[in-house]
């Protein structure tokens, strides 16, 4: 995307080389810091009442929580999410990585505002990682359990599967919530694939409209001696002779007597 070349030029001089690598060890740190003290994670939530009252670190603390307070599951989640990260980052560059992760973070804020703090944020933004990198890398494979081998892209169909049942099951407020929070995957990934269907709509049409004119035609009348039928000669009249069999009018066995 042009737009984005641009950006690279403009603010390579601003952008955090491995952004998501600083947030993995604050989500582990932070970890720490809630089994020390549950009380702490509270301090930050991202709760647009408290930020309208002045508690405006929210807006980036919410970050900081990790996806899941099990000791072995966060230890799962913030390995991949390194993985992720580093992946995303060789591929896209630091520029990117730190757009991508911005507008996410962006797109959760405004969605707490539609849906207050019924929805994990921290674990969407994660999410929006994780489709970035499985729709970049679909065949990648992980160790279910650390035993089953699966392809990244199964586990996002699921994951997409599981968003989509949530806000079947929620309120309107909730499902704009949850469409607003993937606003980065949408910025990055929706243009390809709005051209990607159109591209392969032109060219289903190209291969009907082939496929159409390499038919031969159905015709009524062919004329059994020269071939010719009211597709190819218009002009021409046919006619039955008395074995049975047609002919066009020049070459009727009559006519020929």
């Amino acid at each position: 995307m042009k737009w984005l070349d641009v950006l690279d030029r403009k603010l390579a001089p601003f952008a955090i080389p491995g952004i998501i690598r600083y947030v993995v060890i604050l989500n582990a740190l932070t970890f720490l810091l809630i089994l020390a003290s549950p009380g702490y994670q509270a301090l930050l939530t991202l709760s647009p009442e408290l930020i309208l009252q002045g508690q405006v670190w929210r807006l980036f603390t919410w970050i900081f929580i990790p996806p899941t307070l099990s000791p072995i599951f966060v230890l799962f989640a913030l390995m991949l999410m390194w993985i992720y990260g580093e992946n995303l980052e060789s591929q896209w560059g630091v520029v990117r990585l730190n757009l991508f992760y911005l507008t996410g973070m962006i797109g959760c804020t405004v969605a707490a505002f539609f849906a207050g703090e019924s929805l994990a944020y921290n674990a969407l933004l994660n999410s929006s990682i994780f489709f970035a990198f499985a729709t970049l890398n679909p065949n990648f494979q992980l160790l279910l359990f650390f035993v089953l081998p699966v392809k990244i892209k199964w586990l996002a169909w699921v994951a997409v599967a599981l968003l989509v049942l949530q806000a079947i099951g929620g309120t309107w407020a909730t499902r704009i919530a949850l469409v607003v929070t993937f606003t980065n995957y949408l910025v990055f990934f929706g243009p390809e694939f709005f051209n990607r269907t159109a591209e392969a709509s032109k060219t289903s049409a190209r291969r009907r409209r082939f496929e159409a004119a390499s038919q031969p035609e159905e015709t009524l009348h062919k004329c059994h001696a020269c071939q010719r039928t009211e597709a190819s000669n218009p002009e021409l009249d046919f006619r039955v002779a008395a074995d049975g069999v047609e002919y066009c009018t020049d070459h009727l066995p009559s006519r020929k007597t």
